[in-house]
């Protein structure tokens, strides 16, 4: 990685940026559901890499505008994301008992509370991209539209149920990479767009971004594979060898570890060009590209 530090603190400055909009916007104990107030605040708040909000205010910026324009689409990604973990780690999905190295959501505040929390954090991404923020109506409607393909039939949840049903299956790798697409590649490049929506970019800027988005996608996904054979459970925050446990396929099973290595360095390299010019102001994302597949955890 070309500049670490640097990267360490762009990525700090958003997060710091995020978790300033998610305190402000998530229920507290007056809520009309203290209890489901305090299992979303567990989902949200436990750490994590905020990979995809610190996508949104990069993009954002890239595209010319300021950080604030970023924070309700960033909050939103970020809820939409840990309602897909709070779900996958319920015992009818991947069952899961650890996820950043805390009891995940149902093994903390019990199943049902897991489920609904998952539900209402669903459900207040959406409602802060209509309510929240100075956007046209224009705007909104398009980072609504943005954000709800890439959750739903055409994205993450169609990517999980084919993820649940190919188990006990040996996947070809262009099937696994359908896969990895909808559950993990669709959030990623709606992150960008979403950021480059609330600085009203232009086509051909929103364009790259998709493509950058694509393929750091596919290498996040690959990525996870690879380390979910290489890294320990104390590194990654939840349980290793999950994959193997719930006979799933993966990268390093089709083509190997050190292909699967090659491969994801050279989608992030591909995610590199694709921003194309751009000088400084693209140095961020590249830096991202490069943190997909150095990262250990």
């Amino acid at each position: 990685m070309k500049d670490e530090a640097g990267l360490n603190t762009v990525m700090d400055r958003y997060r710091q940026r995020l978790d300033t909009a998610l305190a402000q916007w998530l229920p507290g104990d007056d809520a009309a559901s203290p209890h489901l107030a305090q299992a979303m605040r567990y989902a949200v708040l436990g750490g994590g890499k905020r990979f995809r909000p610190v996508l949104v205010y990069a993009a954002c910026e890239l595209a010319g505008g300021e950080p604030a324009a970023a924070d309700v689409p960033a909050t939103a990604v970020e809820l939409i994301h840990a309602y897909s973990l709070v779900h996958d780690d319920l015992p009818a999905m991947d069952d899961d008992d650890l996820r950043r190295g805390e009891p995940t959501c149902h093994q903390a505040f019990g199943e049902a509370a897991a489920v609904l929390a998952g539900d209402t954090l669903h459900t207040l991404a959406f409602e802060l991209l209509a309510h929240r923020g100075a956007y046209r109506d224009d705007q909104r409607l398009a980072m609504v539209r943005c954000l709800s393909s890439a959750a739903g039939m055409a994205g993450m949840a169609a990517g999980q149920s084919q993820d649940m049903q190919a188990h006990g299956q040996l996947l070809t790798v262009e099937a696994l990479e359908e896969m990895h697409y909808l559950k993990t590649g669709r959030l990623i490049t709606a992150a960008l767009e979403l950021g480059a929506l609330a600085a009203d970019a232009d086509a051909d800027l929103r364009a790259r971004l998709r493509r950058y988005g694509d393929h750091i996608g596919l290498a996040f996904q690959i990525q996870d594979d690879i380390l979910d054979v290489t890294a320990t459970t104390e590194a990654l925050g939840k349980p290793t060898g999950s994959d193997d446990r719930h006979d799933k396929s993966t990268f390093p099973e089709l083509i190997g570890l050190e292909a699967s290595q090659t491969r994801a360095a050279r989608l992030a390299e591909q995610a590199i060009e694709a921003l194309g010019a751009g000088g400084q102001a693209r140095e961020p994302l590249a830096e991202l590209a490069r943190f997909v597949v150095a990262r250990t955890r």
